[in-house]
């Protein structure tokens, strides 16, 4: 989608003078630089009620009432700010400006320190209505900062504050508008949005699942999470310190030998010693490439996929990695505890293939280095496979490897990185989610022999995966 861009002190300038927005900047770790954007460009007296940075932590619990121990940079954090202080403003200013429509700004940041050896990221939001005397709404937003450079990483907060703050009053019915004006005046490579939730009777249309695909499409965003009962969640929280098993797939729709797949690494996964079921997750993980029709992401597919995958207790994943090692190296950055990746035979050849790493410097040694850090493992599901007139089982020890590179995959065997998954299914149930989409998409009732009758239940009530 095109549009004008407009420079980050016009959108200021135009908040100071043309809109009756009026309200307060509270900010916190990152200076105080989405309100200095205001002060710099004008007017800023028909805008701004107050400015406040609680730096010392003492401050910030008394004046967020937040007695608990937890984190700063958080989205807790930044929900009781937008709460304190738009509740401040609202009950100092309604009856003086019956004009206005209140809103608080806030985020809550870490930028690169001294030494660069932390995490830049930070939580910023608005709560704000729309005109005067109506409920608010509230957007808030996870930013990861990627620049090398403390101060390169304020000013990019500064010129995100003031597009957030100007989305929120110019774009609230257009999601799509609204999510590419916060790149306005800035690049890809100064930061990935990682979380967005959009709330509030104004906004109550929203799907922020949606949101969350659009983001990673739009290139903001690497990839989007949803936890089993679909909200949106922000990936350093939800993946802690946890373990994780990862399954890439189409789900389209979900087979017996999908279910099949995802119980057997369970299984497997419950005999690590380090296993502990209430700190273990299991991530279904849809790439982009497989959600794009014709260029454009198909909604009500991808909702409904998302609906079958959270039916069966899965959490999922929409991510834009095609490579394996990018999708590994993605969740190594979360602190997790141990990665398992599931895969079947016909990927694992694919993987395994030097043909797939020619635009890495070391090629195809270079990408078993990043596909194998020291907690991950890969978990193989077999496949059948016909050679000749005879059709046998293969699994990871089973298939061709190339001889110049037999002796790593033979060292990734014997180490147990690569490890076999059994099936108890009958050879009949090996069809693959495309043929079975075929056969509803030609309205053959064979379809229904090669998906769980919960599943099917729901294709056929709700006429899903017809051309």
């Amino acid at each position: 989608m095109q549009h004008d861009i407009i420079p980050t002190s016009r959108k200021a300038l135009q908040i100071n003078l043309d809109t009756d927005f009026y309200g307060s900047f509270a900010e916190i770790g990152g200076g105080q630089e989405v309100a200095r954007q205001f002060f710099l460009s004008g007017g800023a007296s028909g805008t701004i009620a107050k400015t406040i940075s609680a730096y010392d932590k003492r401050f910030s619990d008394a004046n967020y009432n937040d007695n608990k121990a937890g984190r700063y940079v958080s989205e807790d954090r930044l929900r009781k700010m937008l709460r304190h202080e738009y509740h401040e403003v609202v009950k100092l200013l309604a009856e003086k400006r019956p004009e206005s429509s209140f809103f608080a700004f806030a985020d809550t940041v870490e930028v690169l320190n001294y030494t660069k050896t932390n995490y830049a990221h930070g939580w910023m939001g608005v709560k704000f209505q729309l005109h005067s005397g109506a409920k608010s709404n509230t957007v808030v937003l996870h930013v990861k900062l990627l620049e090398n450079d403390g101060l390169l990483q304020q000013a990019t907060l500064g010129t995100l504050g003031v597009n957030l703050l100007y989305a929120c009053k110019n774009f609230y019915d257009d999601p799509s508008r609204f999510l590419i004006s916060l790149m306005d005046n800035l690049s890809a490579d100064r930061f990935r949005i990682s979380a967005l939730h959009m709330s509030g009777p104004d906004l109550d249309y929203v799907d922020n699942r949606l949101l969350a695909v659009q983001l990673v499409k739009n290139g903001m965003a690497h990839a989007m999470m949803f936890d089993e009962h679909g909200n949106v969640q922000q990936p350093s929280d939800m993946l802690y310190k946890k373990n994780v098993l990862a399954f890439r797939g189409g789900f389209r729709p979900i087979t017996y030998v999908v279910r099949d797949i995802l119980r057997k690494s369970m299984e497997l996964f419950q005999k690590d010693e380090t296993y502990e079921k209430k700190n273990t997750l299991s991530f279904c993980e849809i790439s982009l490439n497989n959600l794009l029709s014709k260029g454009e992401v198909d909604d009500r597919d991808f909702l409904e996929r998302v609906n079958m995958l959270n039916d069966i207790g899965q959490n999922v994943m929409v991510s834009d990695f095609k490579e394996y090692y990018k999708l590994v190296d993605f969740f190594s950055q979360f602190s997790i505890k141990n990665l398992r990746v599931v895969m079947g035979v016909p990927t694992l050849e694919k993987v395994m293939d030097k043909l797939y790493y020619k635009n890495l410097k070391g090629g195809f040694l270079q990408a078993m280095g990043l596909l194998f850090p020291e907690n991950m493992k890969l978990y193989i599901y077999p496949t059948l496979k016909t050679i000749g007139k005879e059709t046998r089982m293969v699994n990871s020890k089973t298939i061709d490897i190339e001889d110049d590179i037999k002796m790593i995959y033979e060292y990734l065997i014997q180490n147990r990185l690569i490890l076999d998954l059994k099936s108890e299914l009958p050879e009949h149930m090996f069809v693959k989610s495309r043929e079975v989409l075929k056969l509803i998409q030609d309205e053959n009732p064979e379809w229904e022999h090669y998906v769980p009758m919960s599943v099917a239940k729901t294709i056929k009530e709700k006429q899903l995966f017809l051309k």
